[in-house]
């Protein structure tokens, strides 16, 4: 049984398990890059510790820096996060030789299910169906990907074995051109996951992308939570998820089927704490499927708000030995959930990453509101890590309140120092075939299209200029403001009540 964790992770992720621990009343150990010396995972935490250097593959992806440090520190468990190295089994494996307990699956299930090729072959041996694309198991040389790719046939997928997040993914849509992609896809994966390994899979025309929260204890239960609608994407990075589906809607049958299939993938794998089953659905409502992500995802709260469940706190439970508290009868979907992915990014010059720092952050509140971030004014974004600043989630009991109520949350949401995508949400939220559910996975990059402020670069320029000096004006007025205590000794209301009984 362990009470201190090591969270092998950074930004936002790195907070919201902090906090779950805080609330099970467990130690928190962060690691930090040179970058990350002021992040807010490293204030929160009871103890930090330097990795080294900025670049991933000299800091968040040293399993062996952070296996020490977990020994040093005391800690008796690591928890991943998401990225780096969640989905590396070697990792998982390290941890269990040095005595550590790894908040997440068995090394077996993540190198079945964690490698992408390896995990279509899984499933499919088990009766389950899966986008057409490269069969078997193993790593395929470029000149084997390109002889089979025309038999799968074009457009297809270019995919990292070892990743998510969309990196590490190219689409093809000629043999010609598969070559340097091929190339640029490998070097991705390596420089992201340290594994430039990928497979081939075909484009599914017209689908939907909706996956399927599952957890496992060690005591053989496995259940799912129902699904999350994450069809928003660009160039295959999710942008917006929500919770149920549109798309399936008031199709329980079509539910419960896709949940049983997801929790039979887990069960091929004997899989052990969370994880989330991705199937690709057609218009015609066969799915198929698609990857399954051996770690906590990114869209996680939207689950967590139309179900109940703290998914982290259940991962830390189910880590230590423990029986989950719920069995699939006693799951029910209450309401809908909408979560954005809040990026530094200019969405108006084709989403070009923004750094700097943050001289302005101005959280939403309110009902059904809620943000996970790990950033706040003071901080610098820099280069060298996702754009993700934070997660706006809002909870309604109907879709169409949700969607209310997260166009009123952007409109709060006030961030000055970087450009953010912001108004990208806002107007996806105006979307009528948003709004109608009337989306695909091709949506965004095919029929969307923000319309532009009408501000120049310099004018932008001068207007962030006047609101930074107003907010440095503002808070050195605060400063300023001197509280003087009164002349007499007591209050006035004292004063009064000692006059008049000496006059009665």
């Amino acid at each position: 049984m362990f009470n201190k964790i090591l969270i092998a992770n950074r930004g936002e992720i790195a907070v919201r398990i902090i906090r779950a621990c805080r609330e099970l009343g467990m130690q928190t150990v962060a690691v930090y890059s040179e970058a990350d010396r002021q992040a807010l995972h490293v204030r929160y935490a009871d103890e930090a510790y330097l990795l080294g250097p900025a670049p991933s593959r000299e800091s968040y992806l040293r399993g062996d820096k952070i296996i020490d440090i977990a020994r040093r520190s005391g800690a008796g468990a690591i928890h991943p996060g998401y990225g780096f190295l969640a989905e590396r089994a070697d990792f998982a494996e390290d941890c269990q030789k040095a005595g550590l307990v790894f908040v997440g699956p068995r090394p077996s299930a993540i190198a079945a299910m964690g490698d992408k090729a390896v995990a279509r072959a899984t499933v499919s041996a088990a009766g389950i169906p899966v986008v057409p694309g490269t069969e078997g198991e193993g790593s395929l040389r470029d000149d084997e990907l390109l002889a089979v790719a025309p038999s799968i046939g074009f457009p297809l997928l270019i995919k990292a074995t070892a990743g998510g997040g969309g990196k590490g993914m190219r689409e093809v849509h000629s043999l010609e051109e598969m070559p340097a992609l091929l190339q640029q896809a490998r070097r991705e994966a390596e420089a992201s996951f340290g594994d430039g390994n990928v497979y081939l899979e075909k484009v599914v025309e017209g689908a939907r992308h909706i996956e399927f929260q599952i957890l496992a204890d060690s005591h053989g239960n496995v259940v799912h939570l129902g699904e999350r609608e994450c069809s928003l994407q660009r160039r295959h990075q999710k942008l917006l998820e929500e919770a149920p589906s549109p798309f399936i809607g008031d199709d329980e049958e079509l539910r419960q089927r896709m949940g049983m299939v997801a929790v039979r993938a887990a069960q091929a794998v004997d899989y052990l704490n969370a994880g989330t089953i991705e199937f690709l659905v057609d218009k015609d409502k066969n799915f198929y499927f698609l990857e399954m992500n051996t770690r906590l995802q990114v869209e996680h709260p939207v689950t967590e708000m139309v179900t109940g469940v703290d998914i982290v706190k259940e991962q830390i439970r189910i880590a230590r030995g423990r029986q989950m508290r719920c069995c699939q009868g006693n799951f029910h979907l209450n309401g809908w959930a909408i979560e954005c992915r809040i990026n530094a990014e200019d969405p108006y010059n084709n989403f070009l990453p923004s750094t700097g720092r943050i001289t302005h952050s101005l959280l939403p509140t309110g009902p059904g509101v809620r943000v996970d971030t790990g950033v706040y004014p003071g901080f610098e974004v820099t280069p060298y890590y996702d754009s993700l600043i934070s997660k706006l989630i809002v909870w309604g009991e109907t879709r169409a309140e949700a969607i209310l109520r997260m166009r009123r949350a952007l409109e709060e949401y006030k961030i000055a120092g970087v450009r953010t995508n912001i108004p990208f949400h806002q107007s996806l939220m105006d979307s009528h075939r948003f709004m109608g559910g009337q989306f695909d996975t091709r949506f965004i990059e095919e029929r969307f299209a923000i319309e532009d402020d009408g501000l120049g670069k310099d004018h932008q320029s001068t207007v962030a200029a006047i609101a930074a000096t107003l907010v440095a004006h503002r808070q050195t007025q605060r400063a300023a403001q001197i509280i003087r205590r009164n002349e007499r000794d007591t209050s006035n209301w004292k004063w009064m009540s000692r006059w008049e009984r000496l006059n009665r």
